[in-house]
């Protein structure tokens, strides 16, 4: 088999990251694909009802569901969530701790902004004294 360029299929049971309407950033799973355009997905942990939503307003993650039937029921896609534990698996993923962290600095306060920036501008001061240290030996 010849090997693509594209890492990531859309199959049932791949988990997608939903990027657009009143469910953005959550997670949900292709319960079934219905055409080039569209897939049916549900996400029961995560709170995502299911709906027909396109592709081109998700984005696949690396994380599948194997041998996932189509059109799995509700109660058989939530306990094959939690026995894969995908939404623990996808928090230990540097792409949901970059989101993370972005939620983490659009909620700071001026105040929290000026301890950053002292804290940075210290550790930059340990760091190029570290290096001075080292370039003189």
């Amino acid at each position: 088999m010849v090997q693509g360029t594209f890492k990531r299929q859309v199959q049932v049971g791949r988990v997608v990251l939903l990027n657009y309407g009143a469910d953005a950033g959550k997670l949900a799973v292709i319960v079934d694909i219905i055409d080039h355009n569209r897939a049916l997905v549900e996400g029961p942990t995560t709170g995502v009802v299911r709906q027909s939503f396109p592709f081109r307003r998700m984005v696949l993650t690396p994380l599948v569901l194997n041998k996932l039937p189509r059109n799995v029921g509700q109660t058989a896609l939530k306990k094959a969530l939690e026995k894969n534990d995908i939404v623990g698996a996808w928090a230990k993923t540097a792409w949901a701790k970059k989101i993370e962290q972005r939620k983490v600095r659009a909620n700071l306060t001026d105040f929290d902004r000026f301890k950053l920036a002292k804290l940075k501008n210290q550790h930059r001061f340990a760091v190029a004294s570290a290096v001075k240290a080292a370039k003189k030996q």
